[in-house]
């Protein structure tokens, strides 16, 4: 199986990379930090038939992405886990920051599903994992445009799925919908959780016994969340969030 990772150098992302390398031929690391991703390489090296890849490339770029599908077309399992969120009253959060995260959140993991998952509906096989978050499933009150780009993941991946469907195609597409983890989220978000986040790797773990799922919800207290926000009108879900938001300032 050839796998490639966004996001690999921490987080989810890397874990999944440790859990994948014994299954794996190939494993494509992508990632735009060049330290972590070498480190990672060392440390998989230990399989002796796995051939891994470090690409230092930022997906929010098409180019990037264009250069990733030419140079590794065959991908049987295309991950999709790079993005970052940001946190603050919409009119006072940085342009250029939210830019470039929706260029991340969408315009990476839209580009890199336009060309992958073409060539995997030819061979009739292959499967995509979008990593989007409960967020997905809700409007958020001071990480607006973070929810937003989440949203866009999980509409995206459901509408892609049904035509897949329709027409009987064998790939799959799941979307991983975690709470918080215990990832370097919160420096780069700027927030701090109330309590405790997932364990990264008990995370990782349960999105790949889960696969043949297409929500993959590792928490039953998110799992819980989400029946109350599709069940409870949008102005309480919105109320309910901006009151918790407020408490995770930094």
């Amino acid at each position: 199986m050839n796998v490639l990772i966004t996001g690999a150098s921490s987080g989810i992302g890397r874990e999944l990379a440790r859990l994948l390398a014994p299954r794996c031929r190939q494993l494509v690391l992508v990632g735009r930090n060049t330290r972590r991703l070498e480190t990672l390489k060392t440390e998989l090296s230990s399989y002796p038939s796995l051939q891994v890849s470090v690409v230092v490339a930022d997906i929010s770029n098409k180019d990037a992405c264009l250069s990733l599908h030419n140079e590794y077309p065959d991908i049987d399992f295309l991950i999709n886990n790079a993005g970052f969120g940001d946190f603050g009253e919409f009119c006072e959060t940085d342009l250029d920051k939210e830019l470039q995260m929706i260029d991340t959140n969408i315009k990476g993991l839209h580009t890199l599903m336009k060309l992958y998952l073409p060539d995997m509906v030819k061979r009739d096989h292959g499967r995509i994992l979008n990593v989007a978050s409960i967020a997905g499933f809700m409007p958020g009150p001071l990480m607006a445009t973070y929810y937003a780009t989440k949203n866009y993941v999980v509409r995206l991946s459901e509408g892609v799925r049904k035509e897949l469907r329709a027409k009987g195609f064998k790939v799959k597409i799941s979307i991983l919908c975690p709470g918080p983890v215990q990832t370097n989220f919160e420096k780069t978000a700027n927030i701090a959780f109330q309590f405790n986040g997932t364990d990264v790797n008990r995370v990782a773990r349960y999105t790949l016994e889960h696969l043949d799922q297409f929500y993959i919800v590792p928490s039953l207290p998110i799992r819980v969340s989400r029946v109350l926000v599709k069940a409870l009108p949008t102005p309480v879900v919105t109320s309910a969030i901006y009151f918790l938001q407020s408490r995770r300032k930094k």
